[in-house]
């Protein structure tokens, strides 16, 4: 059974259901949920953030409004005397990857569940001071904006894409100009939700703001089909080659018949087939997003369990799969960019849940194939004793 106490996966934002929201909302248009998680409290106050700032596996950011240049971007590590040397106000500190360093903020992506997990990018947390913002700007992606302290001014504007014009002297990517389409204020427990490429600007109301931004991951098309292509040339060698159709004499030598475009055709079908694509998309969107566990790699002993332990994802690795549809009892299994063939019933419990007991998984089990994917996956410490 899953952990009673973990957060529950959202079921309504506001008056509309997950259901409703996905169909009109989800990369359609932006939406103010007052409440979303009634009077959420972060787990990290900003001194414990500010902590985390000078950690070197943390990467974090300031954002100066007024600094030595327009919007100027300092990246940490920082030092301790950091902080105590910036103004009074009109600056930000970003946390990325919150939710790989703090597990109660690991269990918040629990209350988002009615999205694909494996489209989850990470939980980045943002310390404002009164007047404290990053600008006008747009992101390529899905992001859930969730008050978490204080309160942020946001104002929402135009629909942007790479030719919107945006600030030269600054590395930020800033816009030129912002048109004001509508404006909110968010309290803790608030939430807005905005789509891919439209423009927003949040800024602090006092010293107290907090903002978990849960970002949704969308890879380019470009770099969609840059990466699917790599994958389909690393199984070609020099010996596969185009080859002439059986063909009669051409009245006109320069043409290129029909029989030969169809040559091409069939090259990339068969380079790129279902089974590769499959294959492909599966390690490439359980990719960690910050390297593997080096802990892991450090491990010389397998790690032994029982049906007694409880045992949780680590918040670094990512997790999908998919059915094999000849065989509705057998799974591919996709962990940190390596695919697992395991029966369906292990990769559901693995693959869905963040937690899940020793009894669990023995009675997920068909055979001794999945007994050692877990405990390949245990002593890799993309499953860890809780």
């Amino acid at each position: 059974m899953p952990n009673p106490t973990l957060p529950a996966p959202l079921t309504q934002l506001g008056e509309l259901s997950t259901e409703e929201f996905i169909r009109n909302y989800w990369q359609q248009k932006p939406l103010l949920v007052r409440q979303a998680i009634p009077n959420f409290d972060s787990p990290l106050s900003p001194d414990e953030l500010a902590g985390l700032a000078l950690e070197d596996d943390v990467e974090s950011r300031l954002i100066l409004e007024h600094g030595k240049h327009p919007w100027e971007l300092r990246r940490g590590p920082f030092g301790e005397d950091s902080f105590s040397a910036l103004p009074a106000d009109h600056w930000t500190l970003l946390i990325q990857a919150a939710d790989q360093l703090v597990p109660e903020v690991a269990d918040l992506l629990e209350r988002f569940r009615f999205i694909p997990s494996w489209r989850l990018d990470d939980i980045m947390i943002s310390y404002a001071t009164k007047g404290g913002s990053v600008g006008p700007h747009y992101d390529q992606y899905d992001v859930f904006l969730l008050q978490a302290g204080g309160q942020r001014h946001w104002q929402i504007g135009q629909h942007c894409s790479h030719r919107t014009p945006r600030r030269d002297d600054t590395e930020l990517h800033i816009l030129k100009d912002f048109e004001l389409q509508q404006e909110f204020v968010l309290e803790p427990g608030d939430m807005l939700y905005l789509p891919p490429q439209l423009a927003h600007w949040g800024k602090a109301l006092d010293n107290d703001c907090i903002t978990y931004s849960i970002g949704f991951r969308a890879p380019s098309k470009a770099e969609i089909l840059e990466e699917l292509l790599q994958e389909a040339l690393s199984r070609l060698t020099e010996d596969d080659r185009f080859e002439d159709p059986a063909f009669s004499p051409q009245t006109h030598a320069g043409e290129i018949s029909l029989e030969a475009r169809q040559q091409i055709e069939t090259i990339w079908q068969q380079a790129i087939t279902p089974s590769i694509v499959e294959d492909w998309f599966g390690r490439y969107m359980t990719t960690p997003k910050y390297g593997p566990n080096e802990e892991a790699e450090e491990l010389t002993e397998p790690s032994r369990w029982d049906s007694q332990d409880q045992f949780r994802r680590h918040p670094a690795s990512r997790f999908a799969y998919t059915l094999n549809h000849d065989s509705p009892s057998q799974a591919h299994l996709f962990v940190d960019n390596c695919r697992y063939n395991v029966s369906a019933t292990m990769a559901q419990l693995v693959a869905n849940r963040t937690e899940f007991s020793g009894v669990e998984v023995i009675d997920a089990m068909r055979d001794r194939h999945d007994a050692e994917v877990f405990q390949t996956l245990v002593n890799q410490q993309s499953i860890e004793f809780e």
